[in-house]
């Protein structure tokens, strides 16, 4: 399945995790973040979707911010994690697995139709 074809709602299931684990390897800006969705496979995520999700995270202490002078350009809001945002994405790897694991049981890609 193209992953632009995924169902919105299995992307936002999944993106606030994605998000910690990009931005736990390196800090970030946003435009940052969303390329390296696309580039994981994602698809594109809109701004109108990311943005709200970053402000979230930042709020709920997941993730710090700076804002760093652009190179000729604009300065740029840069996204850290948190030992809170370390914590949760740890939760989240652990949560995560168990729900894909039980999921794939469930629908059993060698199941026979029934």
């Amino acid at each position: 399945m193209d992953p632009t074809q995924w169902p919105a709602e299995w992307t936002r299931a999944a993106l606030a995790g994605a998000i910690l684990a990009l931005v736990n390897d390196e800090d970030a800006y946003g435009y940052l973040i969303a390329q390296r969705l696309t580039a994981a496979g994602f698809g594109a995520i809109k701004g109108s979707t990311l943005y709200p999700l970053l402000a979230r995270l930042e709020k709920d202490g997941a993730l710090g911010s700076a804002w760093q002078d652009g190179d000729g350009g604009p300065g740029r809001k840069y996204y850290s994690i948190t030992d809170a945002g370390r914590q949760m994405l740890d939760e989240h790897r652990r949560a995560w697995a168990d729900f894909t694991t039980k999921t794939t049981a469930v629908l059993g890609e060698n199941k026979e139709s029934r």
